[in-house]
């Protein structure tokens, strides 16, 4: 049982971390999670070769290392998906978030609703490796019915814990 819901946590703290990457219409660090920046040969992520500071509530400032890393990392800004034009000033690169329509508010929760789906999808597969384990544990017919009773018991709490996660991160990006 605790096995279980060491890896239902895991796929909670896994949604958080994604939705953390999902722009809110204020200015986060954890926006540029997800940028990967070519160093010596090597991706690695925007936060080990530049510090990101947050100004002000709309704006993002990288201040790079390595003086030689600014253009590299202005353009693995621009190849990233996140949507915004970097501002080079030859030191620091601001990135200035613009104010959400409905239209992307609506096509972000949607996207936060399919991270959602595919966290319960997660915990069902995890709730199905426990049900099969007590299945071939040799215990008896009762006894794997009374594990099963309390792993769906476990699975609901989980999946409440998600709904709550989303629609927190729902309202958030649809506040104005």
């Amino acid at each position: 049982m605790k096995s279980l819901e060491q890896r239902m946590d895991k796929s909670i703290v896994a949604l958080k971390h994604e939705l953390a990457s999902i722009r809110t219409g204020r200015a986060n660090a954890s926006l540029l999670d997800h940028v990967l920046v070519p160093y010596y040969g090597a991706d690695v992520p925007l936060s080990q070769v530049a510090s990101i500071t947050v100004p002000e509530a709309r704006m993002l400032a990288v201040s790079p290392w390595e003086r030689t890393l600014l253009p590299v990392i202005e353009k693995a800004l621009l190849s990233s998906d996140i949507g915004i034009t970097p501002n080079s000033d030859g030191e620091i690169i601001r990135l200035i978030l613009p104010e959400l329509t409905e239209d992307r508010r609506k096509e972000l929760v949607r996207k936060v609703s399919g991270f959602g789906e595919a966290t319960k999808v997660a915990l069902r597969n995890i709730r199905r490796d426990a049900n099969d384990t007590a299945k071939k544990s040799g215990l008896s017919e009762d006894e794997i019915k009374d594990q099963q009773l309390r792993v769906q018991e476990v699975t609901d709490r989980y999946v409440a814990e998600v709904d709550a996660v989303l629609k927190g991160k729902e309202q958030d990006i649809l506040t104005i």
